[in-house]
């Protein structure tokens, strides 16, 4: 489906369903192209291949709403009893005075830069190319060590476009792809059986780094074999930058316009306040180019802004998307993060962990969970004991407890190995009076 042809189906749906009684309408149109290539014990495990059209109708009728969607989209007599009957079924809904769209001067109005976010060659990529690509993983492995008892390569690709448009004025639509590799080792020593990933992603196919990714999946299998719970204690740790996110996320998600206004976040009422240390400075970014989260409008239509969430420590903004700003009285500024960069600092991984004396270095978390309210977390982890500067031994079956409000008030230094596979641009992390339990 073309753009054009969506934003012909998507102006139809938004007058049909103003013309049958709501008072607003927003509609989004999107596809999706994508292809997962799977291989083990050189055969093609799995091979998929999707072609999704989707259309996402938000309903506003006499103070009610409703959210509709449907994949059903070259009928439009069908389609418009489908709007018809789901404006009939709002009507059933209970009155939510704070349901609008948002308001027109807010929105993003165009004439944006190219942010470069789609592999214009998406379609031209041979599929051969990409069992090959899977395949020549799994060869990184094979035979490398004796050890190995699986391996499993995946190709992934997806090719997405979508436009939107709301009745009070606001059109918009954007495009991005995505490609990675990823290699997934099991290994065998005695009874235990360490199992090591590694993964690459690009939105160029051109960009995506195609070797080694078996290689370093092996390696990190085979750094796992001896591990052991070690003494409980507190001590510092240090975060691999590829995990970072674990504990972030706990901290984004308590700048969300629901958990506050659900009371389920430890930072209410905090905006102005030093929630963390001088280290903790981090920038909403929607305008890198080629960047994984950017984007020039949000999901209302809102235009983007860069922004600084966390400065020095000191919160400068939440997340709130127009609903909750009205609920909250509070100024929209988008429901969501794009690209969030952490200020990096001027130590790569292995600087980091030759200045600690005695800690455990993160590279792995299984399972746990945190509370928004309060901010007490726990969580399993794995990764090694860090001793006079040097990886002494794999560690396992440990947890570490906390607040998050104090760790982050504890991050003690920033790495400059910023991983950039990711919307959230973080570095290796390092946070001292961590609770580990163990032996």
């Amino acid at each position: 489906m073309t753009k054009d042809e969506k934003y012909s189906i998507a102006k139809w749906a938004m007058e049909h369903a103003l013309n049958s009684g709501a008072q607003q309408a927003r509609v989004s149109i999107s596809n999706n192209n994508s292809s997962q290539i799977e291989v083990r014990d050189e055969k093609i495990d799995k091979l998929e291949e999707a072609n999704r059209n989707s259309m996402r109708i938000n309903l506003y009728v006499d103070n009610k709403f409703s959210r509709i969607a449907t994949n059903r989209l070259n009928n439009k007599e069908e389609l418009g009893r489908f709007i018809e009957e789901a404006i009939a079924g709002t009507r059933y809904l209970s009155e939510d005075e704070f349901r609008t769209l948002p308001q027109p001067e807010l929105y993003y109005k165009g004439g944006g830069a190219d942010l470069k976010t789609v592999d214009h060659g998406f379609a031209s990529v041979d599929p051969q190319q990409k069992i090959s690509h899977a395949f020549a993983i799994e060869k990184e492995v094979l035979g490398k060590d004796k050890r190995v008892i699986s391996v499993t390569a995946t190709y992934n690709d997806e090719m997405s476009g979508s436009v939107m448009v709301a009745s009070n004025g606001f059109e918009g639509d954007r495009e991005n792809s995505y490609y990675s590799l990823r290699a997934s080792v099991s290994v065998k020593s005695g009874e235990a059986r360490p199992q090591g990933s590694w993964r690459e992603s690009s939105i160029n196919h051109n960009d995506l780094i195609k070797e080694g990714v078996g290689e370093q999946a092996l390696k990190k299998a085979l750094d796992k074999l001896g591990q052991k719970k070690i003494q409980s204690g507190t001590m510092p740790m240090i975060l691999e930058n590829r995990q970072a996110g674990r504990t972030l996320r706990p901290l984004i998600e308590a700048l969300n316009g629901s958990s506050i206004q659900q009371k389920n976040s430890f930072l209410i009422g905090m905006e102005g306040e030093k929630i963390g240390s001088d280290l903790l400075t981090i920038v909403d970014d929607p305008f890198i180019v080629s960047g994984r989260g950017s984007r020039l409008f949000d999901g209302e239509g809102l235009a983007t802004k860069k922004r600084a969430i966390i400065d020095q420590g000191v919160l400068k903004g939440y997340y709130i998307d127009t609903y909750y700003g009205k609920k909250l009285e509070m100024e929209p500024t988008s429901g969501s993060t794009t690209n969030l960069v952490f200020k990096p600092g001027d130590k790569d991984l292995l600087g980091l962990i030759a200045s600690m004396d005695r800690g455990i270095l993160v590279t792995g978390f299984n399972g746990g969970n945190s509370n928004g309210s309060t901010g007490d977390f726990s969580y399993g982890i794995e990764g090694f004991l860090v001793e006079n500067g040097k990886l002494s031994q794999p560690v396992s079956e440990m947890n570490i407890t906390g607040n998050f409000k104090q760790v982050w008030k504890d991050l003690v230094a920033v790495g400059n190995d910023v991983y950039t596979g990711s919307s959230w641009r973080l570095p290796s992390l390092v946070f001292d009076n961590i609770e580990f339990s163990g032996i």
